[in-house]
C-alpha cells in the first residue's frame, strides 16, 4: 500500500513537471523553435486541427521558423492562424513557403516574460505541494483505519516529503534555465 502511493505520487509530481515543461515551451524566446507553433489552430475543412497536421514545420534559422503546408489550398489558412495566433509573430508567404520570423525582445519584455515563467512555476510548486497534501492526509486515514502502524506512516511522511523537495529543486532548475534563456540577447 505504502509503495503503491509513493509510485502514484511520483508519476502525479511526474506530470506536473511535464505539463510545466510544456508551458514553459509556449513562452516566446527571440529564438525560434519548432515547438512554437503546437497549440495554434487551423480550420482544415471544418474542423480545428493543430498545424503540425496539415504542414511541415521546421527551423529556416535559429530565428526563423519555416512552414510548408501539404496542401496549397492551405496556406492563406495556415498564415491566417499563425497571425491571429496570441504569439504576436507576423508570417510571410513565399511561394508554397511560410517564414515565420521571430521579432527581436526588448528588455521589459523579456522581465514581464520571467515574471510569467516565474507565476508558472509556482502554479507547478503549489500542485506538487497539493499532491503532497493529499498523499500525507491518504496516510493519516490508513493510520486511524489501523492499516499500516504509526512507524510506517511517519516513515513514509518523511520520504514523501524527500520526494517533494526533489521534484521542487526540479522546477527551480527548470525556471533557472528559462530565466536564464530569456536573459540572452
Amino acid at each position: 500500500m505504502i509503495a503503491d502511493l509513493k509510485k502514484t505520487l511520483e508519476a502525479k509530481m511526474q506530470k506536473s513537471l511535464e505539463v510545466l515543461k510544456l508551458d514553459l515551451q509556449k513562452v516566446r524566446t527571440g529564438r525560434a523553435h519548432i515547438g512554437l507553433l503546437d497549440h495554434v489552430q487551423v480550420d482544415y475543412y471544418g474542423s480545428m486541427v493543430p498545424v503540425n497536421q496539415v504542414a511541415n514545420i521546421t527551423l529556416v534559422d535559429a530565428r526563423t521558423i519555416g512552414v510548408q503546408p501539404w496542401e496549397k489550398p492551405m496556406l492563406q489558412k495556415v498564415e491566417k492562424a499563425i497571425r491571429d495566433s496570441d504569439l504576436g509573430l507576423n508570417p510571410s508567404s513565399q511561394g508554397d513557403l511560410i517564414r515565420v520570423p521571430m521579432p527581436a525582445l526588448t528588455e521589459e519584455r523579456r522581465r514581464d516574460l520571467i515574471k510569467v515563467v516565474k507565476t508558472e512555476g509556482e502554479e507547478t510548486k503549489i500542485a506538487l505541494r497539493n499532491l503532497r497534501r493529499d498523499a500525507n492526509a491518504h496516510l493519516k486515514d490508513a493510520l486511524k483505519k489501523h492499516e499500516i502502524p504509526e512507524d510506517d506512516e511517519r516513515r513514509t511522511q518523511d520520504e514523501v516529503q524527500k520526494i517533494t523537495d526533489k521534484y521542487v529543486a526540479e522546477v527551480d532548475k527548470m525556471l533557472a534555465h528559462k530565466e536564464a534563456e530569456l536573459m540572452q540577447v
